[in-house]
């Protein structure tokens, strides 16, 4: 997963995990992108699956379950 925070203070930010890269972000943006990173994971893991072996619809339904939305399409 990658996560690109798009507001800025000033400070540069990057978090890494197991399957995730987080980049750039106020310190409010980058903190609600790790806590989402970071229960997809939970997500994952107690359903006994790794991120690669989840389908789109399957992560799109974690995705959301963690409060993350859509992007909007055009």
């Amino acid at each position: 997963m990658l996560g690109l925070g798009l507001d800025s203070d000033g400070h540069k930010r990057l978090t890494t995990g197991p399957n995730f890269v987080l980049v750039g972000g106020s310190q409010e943006t980058h903190e609600v992108m790790t806590e989402k990173a970071i229960k997809i994971n939970e997500k994952l893991t107690a359903a006994g699956k790794r991120l690669e072996q989840v389908s789109r619809e399957e992560f799109d339904d974690i995705a959301h379950s963690v409060g993350l939305r859509p992007a909007k399409p055009g």
